[in-house]
């Protein structure tokens, strides 16, 4: 085992005193049965690789030196696609020459390079779902700093068809999964609202954004399980990285054909 006895103790951190009511503890189990997990089979530091310590380090996926380096950098961002600004201010050059853009705003996270580039990988490609509990309390704590109280319905760019059977798993449904689970913890809650549904397309990595937008014309369709009800007025869009965003753009254009009046955007990484 990777751990000496004195360091390996559940309860490390773990305030059992404080376990009142059944969301509580299902929050607390949830946080034991991670670091069980990293104890019997263990990951290690999604970055440096050391090994997990304690609960929150095996919640998390990243052992406290890292996490802490993981904070949002200071600096100015465009206020429509979140990508950070050089000499511009407000806006980026490209979005302010730009037609209007469906997606209202866009907010984005960390950079894609570096250390973020291998915590994608070893999210999306590594499967280390600990990292999903970590990249959910950045969504959580954006979203319960924004929505006042009024429930949040959240809408998960969907995946290429046939991905989670190939895969077994789709990094943007798992991530929604959990903040379905942990929405309860905002003020106001979170609804998740999987109104979107995506057919087969080509490849978009190769393609700049008006191919990209082309490629996903009448790929991306409303779900038919939703189209009797009517969709809610503004939703969140959620996605992992954000390159051009023709997607998410795409995205909100089928949601406000359905109706709704405003489409934000999260994700986790630009490029």
């Amino acid at each position: 085992m990777p751990y000496k006895l004195m360091d390996i103790s559940p309860w490390r951190g773990f305030p059992i005193t404080s376990v009142f009511g059944k969301a509580a503890l299902n929050f607390r189990l949830g946080r034991l049965l991670f670091f069980l997990r990293e104890y019997f089979f263990p990951f290690g530091c999604a970055l440096c690789g050391v090994p997990l310590i304690g609960i929150n380090e095996a919640w998390y996926g990243l052992c406290k030196e890292c996490h802490s380096g993981l904070e949002i950098e200071a600096q100015e961002y465009c206020e429509i696609c979140s990508k950070p600004l050089i000499s511009e201010h407000g806006s980026c050059l490209a979005c302010r020459n730009g037609e209007g853009r469906p997606c209202d705003k866009i907010k984005a996270f960390f950079p894609y390079y570096g250390k973020y580039r291998r915590l994608l990988a070893a999210y999306k490609f590594g499967k280390n779902m600990a990292l999903g509990n970590f990249f959910a309390g950045k969504i959580l704590a954006i979203i319960a700093s924004l929505n006042q109280g009024q429930e949040t319905i959240i809408v998960p760019v969907p995946p290429r068809p046939g991905k989670i059977k190939e895969k077994g798993w789709d990094q943007v449904e798992y991530l929604t999964k959990l903040l379905g689970k942990e929405g309860k913890s905002v003020p106001g809650g979170i609804k998740i609202c999987r109104c979107l549904k995506r057919l087969c397309s080509g490849a978009q990595k190769k393609l700049d954004r008006s191919g990209r937008i082309e490629n996903l014309k009448n790929r991306i369709v409303p779900n038919r399980a939703y189209l009797r009800d009517a969709l809610p007025k503004c939703v969140i869009l959620i996605d992992d990285v954000i390159t051009t965003g023709a997607t998410l753009d795409v995205c909100a254009s089928v949601l406000k054909s359905r109706g709704v009046e405003k489409v934000y955007g999260l994700c986790l990484f630009y490029d």
